[in-house]
Parts: C-alpha cells; structure tokens; sequence
C-alpha cells in the first residue's frame, strides 16, 4: 500500500507524517499522533466517541480518511483546555452538571458543544440538543449532559 506524506496541525501544533491511504482519522489520531483522547466505539460513525474539530466543524473521525486532513486545523479532547489548565467553557459545563460517569463518551460530547458553541453565533437549547442526540452514553442516562448543554446554551459558564 502507498503511502501519502500529510501535514496537518493538531491542537496548534504542526505534525507530517507518512499515512497508508486506508488509515482513518481517529487510527492516525491515536497511533501516529498520539492523541488517545479520541476514543472509538463503533467505527461506523453512529456513537459518536470518535468526535473532533476539523476546520471549525465537529466530524467523527472513524468516518474520514487521515489523508483528507492534508493542511487542516484539527482540535481533539486534548486541545480544548487553555495552556494554563482553564477549562474550556464545555468542559466546565460537564463537570459543574456532573456530565459524565465512566467517561468514554465524554470526548466526543465535548467536542460537539465545543464546535456548537464557537464563534459568535451561539446555538439555541434546541439545536445543541440536537447536535448531541447523535452521541451514545451507556452510563448516565443523558440528564447531566443534557444539563450542561442548556448551561452553554444560555450563555453560562462561556
């Protein structure tokens, strides 16, 4: 299998690598970048696990080839915090509403309210709903992360 140089930057930082063309996103995220923050789950794109931000956009990266990410600006789990530790807004809200339990989910969540709630355009109740009633958590029934995500709607916390 050939394989294709790619450069890519992944949490502002700069990273080129040589990738098969078979490779998906979340493998070359987890193997060859070593962000093991993106968690896969169904690789089929139905639970959402694999969730990142690729240009501004919330993409389940089990679904995209590493090779369709040449010269794209990548976030994942590990980028969202502020250097210093501060919490990304989303982050906050999870863990003030007690969003999470085992966690596995968790990344994929958070990079769906993290797009949603970027730039100046803020997402009502409803759409940011929406957008994570595509993610599956096996563990808390839903309420704290449903509640954190009222929380980024309304402008708290951000």
């Amino acid at each position: 299998m050939s394989k294709h140089e790619i450069e890519v930057t992944i949490n502002g930082r700069r990273f080129a690598g040589a990738v098969e063309s078979r490779v998906t996103l979340s493998d070359f995220l987890r193997g060859e970048a070593g962000y093991t923050g993106v968690h896969v789950g169904c690789e089929h794109g139905v639970c959402g696990a694999c969730t990142v931000i690729v240009n501004g956009k919330a993409v389940r990266s089990c679904l995209m080839l590493a090779v369709q990410v040449q010269g794209a600006e990548v976030t994942t789990v590990e980028g969202l915090a502020a250097p210093d530790g501060t919490l990304h807004p989303a982050q906050q809200a999870l863990r003030d509403e007690h969003g999470l339990q085992c966690g596995f989910c968790t990344p994929g969540v958070l990079m769906t309210m993290a797009a949603m709630t970027a730039g100046e355009q803020k997402p009502d109740e409803e759409a940011l709903l929406a957008a994570l009633s595509g993610h599956i958590c096996r563990c808390t029934g839903y309420q704290g992360i449903r509640r954190a995500a009222r929380k980024l709607a309304a402008g708290e916390g951000a």
